[in-house]
């Protein structure tokens, strides 16, 4: 193993630290082992409901539900209990726009004065109880806006990345078909903007079920109304009532889906629900968090992804903390862009990618020394393994060598942290995720089915439910059975491969299906060669991620032309183009190779591991002997050497 592997030391936590974080009593394993149930019940007590459960976990694999017959709301657990507590004059959320003299801060009180009118304006279009609402919007302030009015009335909200397609944002509406769609003008971001309301009525040429748009003025581009189906967000606000109580829903209502990549290229609608994903997402604010009444927390993710629905809306409002959205980019207009951002506000902590991590690397400690980062106390990873060298340089130079960290593994189908370090107890191993959540039930699992004990290299699994586990796939549950527990039986299968060390750390080594993790973003190979496949020109395609000391991984493809065709610089940027333009900008390829062939088996399945061993400039491919032609091989080390 080398030390690259393994991480070149263990980091205990400071004593300051320890002596005043929320969890400083390492029996909590052991306790939430011992009575799980009970242990979630409790975290579920934190919380505010209408009517407690009556069962805490019903669990006939797949099928789980938890805190049965109990009745809570999200948005009021995010805004009115806050109030109820005494926070209402507190800042809720900080928002620093694309530009540095955008910002705009709202406290407790004017959040559920804003949330209680837009979900009047939803009611007012037909939104309803169980009927949801598409949102496509840039990162403002009416984003969380929009999700706590669907929340409040119980309409399931599914937002979609602001740089997704027209063709992305069609298919997700048509998937969940709704009613309505939420989005804004256009969405400016490192001094450009994408125009979203172009995007959304490409979209809607082919969305029968779309009756009414809002759309917000963010930048006061030109943005075409069809009559009687687009309307202003602030016209409508000015009329809005003021109050609109929030629904009582049931535990296992319908929250929010939220659609993420799969291996056959279709996205899938993740669907969770009500109590058991707050209790998750509550939970894990407080104890991997540690988060305090007076921190100003900063996730720099988007909220077109879980990390930005669960740890910067939902998350931190329903613990009532100040939480920190950002628009913008991290090098713009200057390359100490996220230093201000963070020497302003006085944030204390920073929870962020490693892809952002190793960017700033390359760039050195200057832009950092320009700014005051005392204010930091506690800094976070998520959305892929961080590497034990970008994992010292964040601890030693952003925190100042005083900082823990909590290196977070989860997914968009955990709802919530699955593996985490608990900063006040766990003593960290630079790119390990550390020990299972408390509550949390991970193991491993050879390709048979056999667990595996103590140390080693496996399939990830989760053996028991948990609160924040997805419920489904939107209407497709043989699809949700096939993908996660048809594998293992009674298990869930993550799809990460693992390794455990001899103090029982996770280290996870990455995907073992066909979806590649891009800079944070899971974008499926499938979906990729789909949308190039689509391209006149294009006979057949097979993409895979190689490593990327920047991205995590970047992707490849490998292209094979109709008849004659020729590969071309200008054909390559005719199908980066088409890329971006069926799935969004952030899909298309770091790199084309036109081939002649692909390495195929016997049996026609394409041999990938010797697509990446080539992609990546490895010599030794291994065993070829399985390939219907092995000369593909050589003729595919040669394309990628002739640069063609």
């Amino acid at each position: 193993m080398t030390e690259e592997q393994a991480g070149p030391r263990n980091v205990d936590p400071p004593e300051k630290f320890a002596s005043n974080a929320n969890v400083s009593d390492p029996f909590v394993y052991e306790a939430a082992d011992k009575d799980y149930e009970g242990f979630w019940a409790d975290r579920a007590r934190e919380l505010h409901w209408f009517k407690e459960w009556d069962t805490t976990l019903n669990w006939s694999p797949p099928e789980a539900e938890w805190f049965v017959g109990g009745r809570t709301n999200v948005a009021y657990n995010c805004l009115d209990h806050q109030v109820e507590q005494g926070r209402g004059d507190k800042t809720a959320l900080v928002w620093e726009g694309d530009e540095p003299s955008d910002s705009k801060t709202y406290t407790y009180s004017e959040l559920l004065a804003e949330v209680q009118k837009f979900a009047n304006v939803l009611k007012s279009l037909g939104a309803e109880r169980g009927k949801p609402v598409s949102i496509y919007m840039p990162m403002i302030p009416e984003l969380p806006v929009a999700m706590l009015a669907c929340a409040r009335i119980g309409a399931p909200h599914s937002i979609v990345f602001g740089a997704f397609s027209a063709s992305a944002l069609r298919d997700r509406i048509n998937d969940c078909e709704a009613t309505i769609l939420v989005t804004a003008d256009a969405a400016p971001r490192g001094g450009k903007a994408t125009p979203l309301k172009a995007n959304a009525d490409e979209a809607l040429e082919d969305t029968p079920s779309i009756e009414n748009v809002v759309v917000v003025r963010r930048t006061g581009d030109d943005a075409p109304l069809t009559e009687g189906r687009d309307h202003y967000y602030d016209e409508l606000m000015k009329d809005a009532e003021a109050e609109c109580p929030a629904e009582e829903m049931d535990s296992e209502d319908l929250l929010f889906i939220l659609y993420s990549s799969g291996s056959t290229g279709k996205p899938k609608g993740i669907v969770h629900t009500t109590g058991g994903y707050l209790t998750h997402v509550n939970a894990t604010m407080k104890w991997t968090f540690d988060i305090k009444d007076d921190d100003v927390y900063w996730c720099t993710a988007d909220i077109g992804w879980i990390t930005g629905h669960s740890y910067l809306v939902y998350g931190p409002l329903s613990v009532g903390a100040t939480t920190v959205q950002f628009e913008g980019t991290p090098a713009y207009p200057a390359s100490d862009r996220w230093w201000d951002v963070i020497e302003r506000n006085k944030v204390t902590i920073l929870y962020t990618a490693p892809t952002a991590i190793r960017s700033f690397m390359k760039g050195g400690k200057e832009d950092l020394e320009k700014h005051d980062l005392t204010s930091l106390r506690l800094l976070g990873t998520v959305g892929e393994p961080i590497n034990p060298r970008a994992w010292e340089w964040y601890h030693d130079n952003v925190g100042g060598g005083r900082c823990p960290i909590v290196d977070t593994w989860w997914q968009t189908e955990t709802g919530g942290h699955m593996i985490t370090p608990l900063p006040g107890i766990t003593s960290t191993k630079p790119g390990s995720a550390t020990r299972p959540f408390p509550g949390i039930d991970a193991g491993l699992f050879d390709e048979e089915g056999n667990e595996i004990e103590g140390e080693g290299s496996g399939n990830l699994v989760i053996k028991k439910p948990w609160p924040g586990m997805l419920r489904t796939l939107y209407k497709d549950p043989e699809r949700y059975r096939e993908t996660y527990w048809e594998k293992y039986g009674d298990v869930y299968f993550v799809g990460d491969g693992a390794r455990r060390d001899e103090d029982g750390y996770y280290w996870i080594t990455g995907r073992i299906d066909d979806v590649m993790n891009v800079s944070g973003h899971r974008i499926s190979t499938a979906e990729v060669e789909s949308a190039l496949v689509g391209h006149e020109a294009v006979a057949e395609s097979a993409v895979i991620g190689r490593n990327d000391e920047d991205k995590g991984q970047a992707i490849v493809a490998y292209v094979i032309l109709e008849g004659d065709r020729e590969g071309s610089d200008d054909l390559i940027q005719e199908l980066n183009q088409q890329v971006r333009k069926v799935i969004g900008a952030h899909a298309r390829p770091e790199e084309i190779i036109f081939a002649p062939d692909l390495p195929k088996t016997r049996s026609g399945k394409i041999m990938r591991r010797i697509l990446r061993g080539v992609a990546e400039g490895q010599q030794d491919l291994g065993d070829t002997s399985t390939l219907a032609d092995p000369s593909v091989v050589d003729s595919l080390q040669a394309s990628r050497t002739n640069g063609s």
